[in-house]
């Protein structure tokens, strides 16, 4: 995939490019159909498949939706991008200039006399532009007269389970990984570096991992099942995210037990894939009933994981071209 990391980097217009835009947070399956959509067309035409998205989220720039916890970090959603058999990735730098222009001057100097769009794909609620005026009646408009063809699909999902980029950062802050993975088509995983911490867990027999997240987005508060990646083997582990009520922190801490490990990891990049929620946390009386508790949810975990093979996003089949 080549990628355009401005719009000053594209040098001439694209072979009747099928382009699609979107934030795609998540890359989703939802986002994984229209990338199929897109790269089909472009094949039918002897063409390419192009997706612009912006950088940062266009939400991140407006000081009402700051809060906005990305599923997924910008660098891991290109990577999602690329396995989706894209040809080419336009990153357009969100400004606040940007942001004032309309969708008719986005669409001509943009679309029409920068990339040369052949067909433009749109997802069902997706509009852009000044006021987000870039509908579909626009652009059918837009369409007739600089001579691109318009495909605005529909809702997308399975049944009356849509695939949606807000459903998917609802699901994953109560908890609800196992559930996710229907509409996010992989296990929910982020990366993070190993720091130290309090040291409580050696004491109680179970030595964690403290995890510094590159994610904006991480489960709820809990104890979870999870498969840990570190460099190219995978173990598994039981993750509690949270405050440690029993010993009365203040800051929620992601703490992961990683079984039959015995390396140090300080310093180290771990993955977590979180695989299935199995209690709250909660506040024991003593350090005893705590250990006791970490004693059920390590078996309970080892039990879940014994048969259970991480999903990943899988490179989209080569479509000729």
């Amino acid at each position: 995939m080549i990628i355009f990391r401005g719009l000053n980097e594209i040098q001439g217009k694209l072979n009747n490019a099928v382009v699609t835009i979107g934030n795609f947070d998540g890359v989703h399956l939802g986002h994984r159909e229209i990338f199929r959509r897109v790269n089909e067309a472009a094949a039918a035409v002897g063409g390419v498949s192009v997706v612009i998205t912006f950088n940062p989220h266009p939400l991140k720039l407006f000081p009402s939706a700051r809060s906005l916890r990305l599923i997924t970090p910008y660098a891991e959603k290109e990577s999602l991008i690329e396995a989706s058999g894209i040809d080419y990735l336009l990153v357009i730098p969100f400004t606040t200039e940007f942001a004032g222009m309309t969708a008719s001057e986005f669409v001509v100097r943009i679309l029409v006399d920068l990339i040369g769009v052949r067909k433009l794909v749109i997802g069902y609620d997706y509009a852009f532009g000044r006021n987000r005026e870039g509908n579909v009646a626009l652009l059918r408009e837009l369409g007739a007269k600089y001579g691109f063809e318009l495909e605005a699909l529909g809702p997308i999902g399975e049944g009356s389970n849509i695939y949606s980029s807000t459903r998917i950062r609802e699901m994953i802050s109560k908890g609800d990984v196992r559930d996710v993975v229907s509409l996010l088509g992989r296990h929910f995983s982020f990366a993070g570096t190993v720091v130290h911490g309090h040291h409580r867990g050696k004491l109680l027999g179970f030595p964690t991992a403290n995890l510094v997240a590159e994610n904006d987005l991480i489960p709820g508060s809990g104890v979870y099942a999870v498969k840990v990646k570190l460099n190219d083997n995978i173990y598994d582990g039981a993750c509690n995210i949270g405050s440690n009520p029993t010993f009365g922190d203040e800051l929620d801490t992601v703490e992961v037990f990683i079984f039959n490990l015995a390396e140090d990891v300080y310093g180290c990049r771990l993955r977590l894939f979180f695989i299935e929620r199995i209690r709250d946390e909660q506040k024991f009386p003593d350090a005893k009933a705590l250990q006791q508790a970490i004693q059920r949810d390590v078996k309970h975990c080892r039990e879940i994981l014994s048969d259970i093979s991480i999903i990943e996003y899988h490179e989209a089949p080569v479509v000729d071209k």
